[in-house]
């Protein structure tokens, strides 16, 4: 006998007609450069109004020793818990157009039984789309305009965004394998992946989540508010440049991909991997890229 997707899950009682709404979703502890999944994230339940309308079992999904809850011990007792939560919240943009937010850490066990329970959810609001995002990093210099890999389900989906000209192996996430096996069941699925210049991937940066941000009101229609992540950004891209100019070593290697970007745009006339026209990394390039800041993951703090 098989087991129940809809035993993972908990859903309020009270949730509106959501027919033909967008299911966004990011989950942390996978590949996110520059936090900018995460700041979107923040930035849009920071932003918006929202309340969550479904919860995940995060017992049956969650391996706490490999990811420990923080908690605040005080004088002589336990006196906070940071449970982790795996949820689906309703929010509003800017017009009232109702959309979804899943957020939470992601599943260490039961992936196929998760993307199965998801995929009820989906079937049972009549959402239209889900879409994931994250960061990744990439040799690219932060004085150049960012770009973004986008996939999805359908190529209709992806609109002018150009396809890798190589194909990768890379290390499997949950966000992957949901937009897979959505494709699998005739649900339409997209993902963008931010770049982040390579010297910036462990660090904070706010110009790579307006990249995002930016990316997923065009693909959906929704009118996402930009104000807050626009400020940090600029002061964010500030900082960088004074932290830059103070440094040789960095300087000299933002001079060495600024030199590479102008040199490709010069010969070919496109825009090196920034919108549409993107000259893209080859699959070893990409792999170790990844293999690499996965390594430093591990290494460090999550």
């Amino acid at each position: 006998m098989g087991l129940d997707p809809e035993e993972l899950y908990e859903v309020d009682s009270d949730v509106p007609d959501l027919d033909g709404a967008v299911l966004l979703h990011f989950f942390e502890g996978f590949m996110d450069a520059g936090s900018a999944g995460r700041l979107v994230t923040e930035h849009l339940t920071g932003e918006m109004t929202h309340r969550v309308i479904a919860r995940f079992d995060v017992d049956r999904l969650i391996d706490y020793r490999a990811r420990r809850p923080s908690m605040t011990y005080d004088l002589d007792h336990w006196a906070e818990y940071e449970a982790p939560e795996l949820v689906v919240r309703l929010l509003h943009d800017g017009d009232g157009t109702p959309f979804l937010l899943l957020t939470g850490p992601e599943p260490d066990r039961e992936w196929e039984l998760f993307a199965a329970a998801v995929r009820r959810l989906v079937e049972r609001w009549g959402v239209r789309l889900t879409v994931g995002f994250h960061g990744i990093p990439m040799g690219t210099p932060h004085t150049r305009p960012l770009g973004v890999t986008a996939h999805a389900t359908r190529a209709a989906l992806l609109g002018e965004h150009q396809p890798l000209p190589n194909r990768i192996q890379v290390p499997g996430s949950m966000a992957a394998v949901l937009e897979y096996r959505f494709g699998e069941w005739g649900l339409d699925a997209l993902g963008f992946a931010a770049h982040v210049p390579h010297y910036l991937a462990q660090s904070t940066y706010p110009a790579a989540a307006l990249h995002l941000l930016r990316k997923l009101g065009e693909a959906t229609a929704l009118a996402l508010p930009d104000g807050e992540l626009a400020s940090a950004a600029q002061v964010a891209n500030a900082e960088i440049d004074r932290q830059v100019a103070e440094s040789g070593e960095v300087a000299d290697v933002v001079q060495a991909l600024e030199r590479q970007y102008d040199t490709f745009t010069a010969a070919s006339g496109q825009s090196l991997l920034a919108e549409s026209q993107e000259h893209l990394p080859t699959a070893d390039e990409l792999g170790s890229q990844f293999e690499r800041f996965l390594a430093e993951q591990d290494g460090g703090e999550r």
